[in-house]
């Protein structure tokens, strides 16, 4: 064990600019050589970089790295503000006990329920796309709509409303591409539109999430404060959709630029389940590490000693390409038996949603297998553009044709 903390100049991070879903080369070699390195963000203090899969896991499940403790610090981060992180800024057992109110809407029981609805949804949006013609851009007609549709149903938020939250969901994963002062608008309209949710569901009882919380915090106040109610609402309604309405399409931009990979799916639609969790895996989604937990004591890690009061932060993108975990891990490998990715984190603060997502994804992608299995890019592939300025990696459109 070495302790390096002051001998060790911090290197500015991210590495590189995202470019598509490649993995920058370079955490190949911290893997190998310097798995837990100093680095500085763009805003706040250096902080150590943890890239070996079971250092990552260390850091997201030992409850000595503590995401409470970043407040009142200048938390690195790739933002000049610093974001209100609701649930993600808490630790058991506070975290715990707000958790345990949206869990039971989560679970995979629950997730199996939705998945009939979940198919028709997508039926009927595919079916959309088919009758408007090819070329489509399966962004607008599949992937916008219907995460937004089921955590619309899940939670009780009218989906007429979807164009006014999606906008404003944008400020939870926006790190540049909104200005400071838009992104604090948008995260107040979308406190304020929720405030007025939970004010309805005190008039006219229901049977969805909000009303489920609405009840529990009128029940014992102590459960549940009313602020917290309305931002854990918030962020499961911006969570709920915002990261599976982007990886939808990053899922199928990479079976249609893998070689013969979405013919085999055709031949073999059984095969969906393990591809979408080694989709999972291979894809990037992160644009840079966040959300940096704190030691609340001294720790070794990855051979080195971090100090209390330092923050980690980890690349889960470089976790699971970890050669010592995944064989080949550079491949595309639907046959992968073992795959204990870090795509929905680990820990505490493990996505509440991870089944809800998993589901969703092979439902679109079993639909789109049946109903077009000629799928394939109606333009080139460098003709594609990227979102920017935003913590997750994702097409603006994908124009397809069948």
């Amino acid at each position: 064990m070495t302790d390096t903390t002051h001998a060790t100049i911090a290197r500015p991070y991210p590495f590189s600019d995202p470019h598509r879903l490649d993995v920058d080369p370079r955490y190949a070699g911290l893997r190998r050589d310097e798995p837990l390195i100093r680095v500085q963000l763009p805003f706040g203090e250096p902080a150590w970089l943890a890239t070996r899969h079971a250092d990552v896991r260390a850091v997201l499940g030992d409850l000595r790295f503590s995401r409470a403790a970043a407040v009142g610090r200048d938390e690195p981060r790739s933002t000049p503000y610093q974001r209100e992180a609701g649930i993600l800024g808490m630790d058991p057992p506070e975290h715990s006990r707000l958790r345990r109110l949206a869990a039971k809407a989560f679970t995979a029981r629950r997730v199996e329920e939705l998945r009939p609805r979940t198919r028709e949804l997508a039926e009927d949006l595919v079916a959309g796309m088919i009758a408007a013609g090819s070329p489509a851009d399966l962004v607008s007609h599949v992937a916008t709509p219907l995460p937004i549709r089921v955590i619309c149903d899940l939670l009780g938020v009218p989906v007429s409303d979807q164009d006014r939250f999606h906008t404003w969901s944008e400020a939870i994963v926006s790190t540049t591409s909104l200005r400071p002062e838009v992104a604090q608008s948008y995260i107040d309209n979308l406190l304020s539109y929720m405030a007025g949710l939970i004010a309805q569901r005190r008039v006219t009882p229901t049977d969805d999430l909000i009303g489920a919380m609405v009840r529990a915090r009128d029940d014992n106040a102590d459960r549940l404060t009313e602020d917290e109610m309305v931002r854990l609402a918030a962020g499961l309604l911006a969570a709920g959709h915002e990261t599976t309405v982007t990886q939808i399409p990053n899922l199928v931009y990479v079976l249609l630029t893998e070689p013969d990979v979405w013919q085999r799916l055709c031949a073999e639609p059984a095969l969906v389940p393990s591809a979408v969790e080694e989709l999972l895996r291979f894809i990037p989604l992160g644009a840079t590490a966040a959300f940096a937990r704190y030691a609340l004591e001294d720790v070794e890690l990855g051979g080195v000693l971090v100090r209390a009061g330092e923050p980690v932060l980890v690349s889960i993108p470089s976790a699971n390409r970890d050669e010592s975990v995944f064989p080949d891990a550079d491949r595309l490998d639907l046959d992968r038996k073992v795959n204990p990715h870090l795509a929905f984190g680990h820990g505490p603060h493990h996505c509440i949603g991870a089944q809800l997502a998993r589901m969703e994804l092979q439902v679109v992608l079993e639909t789109l297998l049946a109903r077009t299995p000629g799928l394939r890019l109606a333009v080139p592939e460098s003709a594609l553009t990227w979102k920017s300025g935003l913590l997750v990696r994702g097409l603006t459109a994908l124009p397809v044709t069948w």
